[in-house]
């Protein structure tokens, strides 16, 4: 299970929105109590993709390395990553389950002429054969004060 906060979801929106037409992407900070995964802080990344970052994202060993260091200052760890589909479902591709690792979560948001829409979460399976969808829980329900 995921535990994210409106605001920090209204953040990978935002992102999404911004970086329109092209993907976006980053990391997602937090501790992880194997109940689940709290996302605290977001850690935004260039899409290095020079090809293809309409459709396609892709961060550097020194963009991984400066999301853990910022965990690590933090007190967190990198529990995740997010990006956009711009004009596509919030479901991953091929590509992204062919580039992701088991373990962490997979934030993608469906930015749809630039508007962000559905939101969704999933995990790679050990085997790397599939995504399973991951629960969102809200930390704070949208709408709500804290």
């Amino acid at each position: 299970m995921l535990i994210i906060s409106s605001g920090i979801a209204q953040g990978i929106r935002d992102y999404g929105a911004r970086d329109y037409p092209n993907e976006t992407c980053g990391a997602m900070l937090g501790i992880d109590n194997g109940e689940g995964r709290e996302i605290r802080a977001l850690f935004p990344l260039a899409n290095r993709r020079d090809d293809s970052p309409r459709n396609r994202f892709s961060i550097t060993a020194d963009d991984f390395r400066a999301a853990e260091r910022a965990a690590k200052e933090q007190g967190l760890e990198v529990v995740g990553w997010y990006h956009s589909h711009p004009d596509h479902p919030a479901r991953p591709s091929e590509y992204d389950r062919e580039h992701a690792w088991p373990w962490y979560s997979y934030v993608i948001v469906s930015i749809a002429s630039g508007e962000p829409r559905e939101m969704t979460s999933w995990q790679l399976t050990d085997d790397r054969s599939v995504f399973q969808p991951e629960e969102i829980a809200w930390a704070v329900p949208p709408g709500s004060v804290k």
